[in-house]
């Protein structure tokens, strides 16, 4: 569940939405009464394991991750930054209680649209719909390249994939050991493959 919500409301994702297709004025008005803009510290839970996401959020600035927990140890599962969306895909759009943990990476502020808003949404306005089904496929796209990255059997070559294809602009960004999590290798063998790209 959001956190220390922002009074001034930016509605960063008004403009993100747009421009992947233009609004009415009628969607557009029923927006700006329901978004929301939220902020998070580094290191903070978005959402536990157990807990249903009911809300959609848009990356303004910073950094978070999902994972899992399996024999005690942290299995990071994505990264998302600015202008990505990211929620908890089980919990939103089935109501169901999540399978995993969102955590800031950094201090993080998003935009976000409850799940009824969105429904609401997606039955009373066409374009919505519109923007539904391309979202949808963005987020089938980067699930197909975490299946692609994740059936890469030499550890130098995901990570080589990962930097051409997935995230390359935020390597710097991402703690070693998460990134390590996320491409299945160990941190000391990231750290040695990382200064042989030196």
């Amino acid at each position: 569940m959001p956190t220390k919500e922002n009074p001034e409301k930016n509605l960063y994702i008004l403009s993100f939405l747009n421009s992947i297709r233009p609004l009415s004025p009628e969607l557009r008005n029923y927006l700006a009464q329901k978004i929301k803009s939220c902020s998070f510290e580094k290191n903070e839970l978005i959402n536990k394991a157990g807990e249903v996401c009911d809300c959609l959020y848009l990356i303004k600035k910073g950094m978070v991750r999902g994972y899992f927990i399996s024999d005690a140890s942290e299995i990071t599962t994505w990264i998302d930054s600015e202008n990505e969306v990211f929620t908890s895909i089980t919990g939103f759009f089935r109501n169901q209680k999540s399978e995993e943990y969102i955590q800031s990476l950094e201090n993080t502020y998003c935009d976000y649209l409850k799940y009824g808003d969105y429904k609401y949404c997606l039955n009373h306005f066409p374009e919505m719909r519109h923007i539904n089904r391309i979202l949808l496929e963005e987020y089938y796209i980067l699930a197909e390249q975490r299946v692609y990255l994740a059936r890469i059997p030499n550890a130098r070559k995901r990570l080589e994939f990962f930097m051409a294809n997935m995230k390359p602009q935020i390597m710097d960004r991402i703690p070693r050991k998460h990134l390590a999590s996320y491409l299945a290798i160990r941190p000391e063998t990231l750290s040695r493959l990382m200064k042989d790209k030196n």
